[in-house]
């Protein structure tokens, strides 16, 4: 980016991810702030991005030449199976907003967050960036994901008609301080530290649905929020790009529970109920584009970032999302 003037707005900034850029922002020495940079972090007081007017009068106050997006309408599986639609057109639209008035506006970059469930159902692994349109995605949330994928088709689109520098990144599982953690509509690892937490306060067991097996690539909201900022800076392609940790440091999900057992101090009756099922076993996806391109990247190891935010949890159990 250029030592002028920047403003970089962050849409969904009081969300996980938005909360982590935040932090590396004000915190990192590598990725932080530079001189010259004003980052905005937008919440839904600011504004509804349903709205074509409310997202349009955003852009004409902020006057962003930058733009990480990171707003959607997002929900858990049940909540996606109900509801294909909505979630397909409010996504459509809150893209289309903010993607056209980026262009409207004159913005230089925009990075968009995609998310992996935007992958064919039926593939083969490790996924990687060429696979997105592949075929069709898994049918329990097939709206929010094709509302995700038409990011990339406009990314392209606008590049072709426009000259526009749209892009977008696919994480992995993310987790960190200021995820939701309620017990049924979080995703695991924020889930799990809730439910073990309230184990140890009610001398109850802390028992794990399925065997533990499956696994998975998680990445820490801090590392993932490193690297959107690298990617604003540094990424040249259109093409959207897989943000996750190597193949090799995927972790079982008993591993996730033994972690979470570690670092919240329960000493209690901790198992395993196999009655219940397990899901998808594995959906290993490669970094290795990122890795070629920034190769000096050093992730977080598994276990810190997890006992971060459990003692982040901790800090902040009375006013957290749960």
């Amino acid at each position: 980016m250029s030592p002028s003037k920047s403003v970089i707005m962050v849409t969904g900034g009081s969300g996980l991810v938005g909360k982590a850029i935040d932090w590396v922002v004000e915190n990192d020495s590598k990725y932080g702030k530079r001189e010259g940079e004003e980052w905005v972090f937008l919440t839904s007081k600011d504004g509804n991005l349903i709205d074509p007017a409310q997202t349009k009068a955003i852009f004409e106050k902020y006057r962003p030449t930058h733009v990480i997006h990171l707003a959607a309408k997002v929900g858990g599986l049940f909540g996606n199976m109900a509801a294909n639609l909505d979630y397909f057109r409010d996504n459509l639209l809150i893209n289309d907003n903010v993607l056209h008035n980026a262009k409207e506006f004159g913005v230089k970059k925009v990075v968009s967050c995609l998310s992996t469930c935007i992958f064919p159902d039926k593939t083969s692994y490790p996924i990687d960036e060429t696979m997105v349109h592949q075929g069709p995605p898994h049918d329990s949330n097939y709206g929010y994901s094709h509302s995700k994928r038409m990011v990339d088709v406009m990314n392209r689109a606008y590049n072709q008609q426009y000259g526009c520098n749209f892009t977008s990144v696919i994480p992995t599982n993310v987790f960190g301080p200021h995820d939701n953690f309620h017990l049924v509509n979080s995703h695991v690892i924020p889930g799990l530290i809730h439910k073990c937490y309230l184990a140890q306060q009610n001398n109850t067991p802390f028992i794990m649905a399925g065997t533990g097996r499956p696994l998975r690539q998680f990445i820490y909201s801090r590392d993932l929020a490193r690297l959107f900022i690298w990617t604003l800076r540094e990424y040249q392609e259109i093409t959207p790009l897989i943000l996750s940790v190597p193949e090799e440091e995927e972790v079982s999900i008993k591993q996730v529970g033994d972690s979470i057992v570690k670092a919240m101090g329960y000493t209690g009756d901790y198992r395993f109920d196999t009655t219940k099922a397990d899901g998808q076993y594995k959906k290993t996806a490669s970094n290795k584009k990122l890795m070629s391109l920034n190769p000096d990247f050093q992730f977080t190891p598994f276990d810190v970032a997890l006992s971060e935010t459990v003692e982040w949890f901790k800090e902040n159990v009375d006013t957290i999302r749960k």
